[in-house]
């Protein structure tokens, strides 16, 4: 589409959304089930939207979407995450509830976008987010542990100090898939400005000291990975790591 005409499909996903909050209906919202992602994604930036200017419809939506989580259409409860994740960048405790069911959600479209949501959320609402990921560090299934690691990471990136001592937790863990997914994170956290000294300090306090040391290697290879991008170059990170760690 041109650029009009995506301007003007968005009014009419805008309209349609109105409308269907405007009925009282609680079936999913207009889009919601759409094949392509571009509709299903305007559909729940813009629920986000209302939610945000137009308070008097915020309980109406809230109702639909834990309706919508419910429903059998894997594409409705992945958008109807998507759209919690919007409104929890400043509303987390109104949609918490919508997440511990994502959480678990048989269809792995729906965890990812849980994992995308904590992702975004807890960059610019991280206090109750972290809280909420925190009570699912020690859960029995395995990619309950992983997909909370791995939504946590993007936090991390600008202030590794909120994130590592939920990391930290995960040091023991059994299943080298969540291990591995750890690794990878502390990697992610350390090439940004003032952010390597955060996490090599944090990483000299791990028991594990073999994961530890795998980190550390991690964390130089991401330098190379993203020499564009990171304040140090692998060599000043590889120098810094072993004078300090």
């Amino acid at each position: 589409m041109t650029k009009g005409e995506r301007v003007q499909k968005k009014a009419q996903i805008l309209s349609a959304l109105l409308r269907h909050l405007h009925k009282n209906s609680v079936k999913p919202f207009p889009y919601f089930s759409h094949s392509d992602t571009y509709f299903r994604k305007s559909a729940y930036l813009l629920v986000g939207r209302i939610f945000n200017l137009h308070p008097e419809l915020s309980e109406r939506i809230i109702l639909v979407l834990k309706k919508s989580i419910f429903f059998k259409n894997d594409h409705v409860r992945q958008t109807t995450i998507n759209a919690a994740g919007e409104i929890g960048i400043k509303h987390f405790a109104t949609v918490e509830p919508l997440f511990d069911r994502g959480l678990f959600d048989e269809h792995h479209s729906v965890r990812n976008a849980v994992i995308g949501s904590i992702k975004k959320m807890g960059e610019k609402n991280p206090k109750p987010v972290l809280k909420w990921a925190k009570k699912y560090l020690n859960h029995p299934d395995k990619e309950i542990r992983r997909e909370i690691c791995h939504g946590i990471e993007l936090r991390g990136r600008t202030h590794p100090e909120d994130v590592l001592p939920l990391l930290m937790e995960l040091q023991p863990d059994p299943t080298a898939r969540v291990r591995n997914t750890l690794v990878h994170v502390i990697g992610q956290i350390s090439y940004k400005k003032d952010c390597l000294a955060k996490v090599i300090h944090h990483l000299r306090k791990w028991e594990n000291k073999d994961l530890a040391v795998k980190a550390t290697i991690e964390i130089i290879d991401v330098h190379g990975r993203y020499k564009e991008f990171a304040v140090l170059s692998p060599e000043e990170a590889k120098k810094y790591i072993k004078d300090n760690f």
